[in-house]
């Protein structure tokens, strides 16, 4: 085990991890409250300080072991923030914004990444000790950027492709899929140990990882 390795990881990685986890969740909350649910605002969630957001295990322990084992790609996540849909003004469809916000944020920060990534790699060669780390984590950010968003929208409660599902279907579909959320983590854990999404999602964030930092490095 290479113990400068393993520092290097978390001095790249640590801070998109975070930035992408907490602004995912944030985005729910500041959605939620502009949609007539203020619960996480009355709870302190709306803000960008990573110790509101924080989860020992999701932000820290899991991105942490994923390093260690050589992961390619990263996962975590932060607690979620608390979303009272009976309070949405129109909560059926009101679910739907609440839950897309997250995803879509982290869509955006893969492509303000992408744009630093491509600053980065276009700055002075005198520049070379500044450069170097922030294209590193540039891309890091990227990747785990992409992840999350993926990942969470895959239409299975409680993942927000889940929420967004039971929110578009019809009402008895929609119940028969918002029935399943007591258990849906449980199924993500054995989906993950099959290697299930690691063999169907798996290609499409990699592939979409090598095309935008494609665009953002010089052709070769």
């Amino acid at each position: 085990m290479d113990i400068n390795a393993i520092i290097q990881g978390i001095s790249i990685w640590a801070l998109p991890v975070v930035l992408a986890v907490v602004l995912h969740e944030v985005a729910h909350g500041w959605v939620a409250d502009r949609l007539g649910d203020d619960t996480a605002h009355w709870m302190g969630r709306l803000t960008l300080n990573p110790l509101k957001h924080i989860d020992p295990i999701g932000t820290v322990l899991i991105p942490i072991a994923l390093i260690v084992a050589g992961s390619p790609f990263l996962f975590g996540y932060a607690k979620p923030v608390p979303v009272d849909f009976r309070k949405l003004r129109r909560p059926k469809q009101d679910m739907v914004w609440v839950a897309l916000a997250g995803p879509v944020t982290n869509i955006i920060l893969a492509f303000v990444s992408a744009l630093l990534l491509w600053m980065a790699v276009h700055l002075p060669a005198e520049a070379g000790w500044v450069a170097q780390p922030l294209a590193l984590m540039c891309q890091a950010s990227i990747l785990i950027n992409l992840v999350l968003c993926i990942f969470n929208l895959i239409p299975l409660p409680p993942l927000d492709g889940g929420r967004v599902a039971v929110g578009l279907l019809p009402g008895r579909a929609a119940y028969q899929l918002s029935r399943i959320e007591p258990f849906g983590f449980l199924i993500i854990i054995l989906l993950l140990i099959s290697g299930f999404f690691q063999a169907t999602i798996g290609p499409l964030i990699m592939g979409s990882a090598q095309w935008l930092i494609g665009l953002s490095l010089p052709i070769q």
